[in-house]
């Protein structure tokens, strides 16, 4: 066989090849991911970006340049072959090599592969300006842009587990399931984590404060203590022990209205977790009463918000003399 021959017909498989891998790698990178990757610097995806993000434009320079390779092939067989023999060797070289080959490569290491030939990308575009820049302009007006492709909670909570076993994963066990915990906040409500009012120490504006009473409070083991009407529908305020330390109870009573009380807030029952933690900052508390139907039914804390996220409950010292 003709050594010039062989040339020729490697020079236009390879080409081909380039093409068809190219057309498969590119499209299967995403703009977001691409974007993603070039804000932390990855200079692979800052070359794809702007091939990417004018996919139709490069689309139709890889199509109109692996046709005129294609074409081309086909014409030199024929030239030293029959017919026959041409259009089946052209198509054999071009399905095998320039097709299956090279897809099965380029689409196992789209990034770097893409990165590498991106400057080749850009010749075609070049080359083919006159044809390809119709052709997107075309496919712009059918079809417009690529919309960004956002992921469902649903999704990235998958996302996220699939990051549990892989060696080279930078997130660990307990990174993924705070962040798993995060993403369902929105989702759940506030009377899912609230502990109910009759397991709630609290007291009414009229409650006497003696010495056996501080001595209860103190057993209890709260820094802070809610002040509700005694048909609990209104939230009188919040005592927190702080303020009683430099009271003498052994030998004076106080009422709790006589004492400086704190404004309670409150939040109601079906109150989405995402937004009771922005009533948390906003609030600049850690404590929350909870109302139904213009009753409180129990109070919500940041622990309790903290250990939803982290999926585990805190214990302290506190929590191991109450029982809890």
């Amino acid at each position: 066989m003709d050594p010039l021959l062989i040339s020729e017909i490697l020079l236009l498989v390879g080409l081909s090849a380039i093409c068809s891998g190219l057309n498969v790698s590119l499209m299967s990178l995403t703009v977001g991911d691409l974007s993603r990757r070039a804000k932390l610097g990855d200079e692979s995806a800052m070359r794809i970006l702007p091939l990417r993000r004018n996919s139709h434009l490069s689309l139709a320079a890889i199509l109109l340049t692996n046709v005129a390779v294609i074409s081309t092939t086909s014409l030199v067989l024929e030239h030293h072959y029959s017919g026959l023999i041409a259009g089946i060797a052209s198509t054999l070289l071009i399905v095998v090599f320039g097709e299956v080959f090279p897809q099965a490569l380029f689409t196992r290491h789209a990034m770097s592969i893409t990165s590498m030939f991106a400057p080749f990308l850009r010749l075609m575009i070049v080359i083919t300006y006159p044809f390809s820049k119709p052709l997107q302009l075309l496919l712009d007006q059918l079809f417009g842009h690529e919309a960004a492709r956002l992921h469902s909670r649903q999704e990235l909570g998958i996302i996220l587990t699939e990051q549990l076993g892989q060696g080279d994963s930078e997130l660990d066990k307990d990174e993924i399931d705070i962040m798993k915990g995060a993403l369902s906040l929105s989702e759940k409500r506030v009377r899912e984590i609230m502990t109910p009012i009759d397991r709630v120490y609290w007291v009414t504006p009229h409650t006497v404060l003696d010495g056996a009473k501080i001595d209860e409070i103190k057993d209890r083991r709260w820094s802070r203590i809610p002040v509700l009407s005694a048909d609990m529908t209104q939230a009188i305020g919040m005592l927190h022990m702080k303020d009683l330390v430099d009271i003498d109870f052994d030998h004076q009573t106080v009422r709790v209205d006589d004492l400086p009380l704190h404004h309670a807030k409150s939040v109601g029952v079906m109150t989405a977790l995402d937004t009771l933690f922005r009533r948390f900052i906003a609030g600049s508390t850690h404590l929350l009463l909870v109302e139904r139907d213009g009753e409180i039914v129990g109070i919500v804390t940041i622990e309790d918000l903290i250990e939803e996220i982290i999926g585990q409950e805190i214990t302290d010292e506190a929590d191991e003399i109450r029982g809890f």
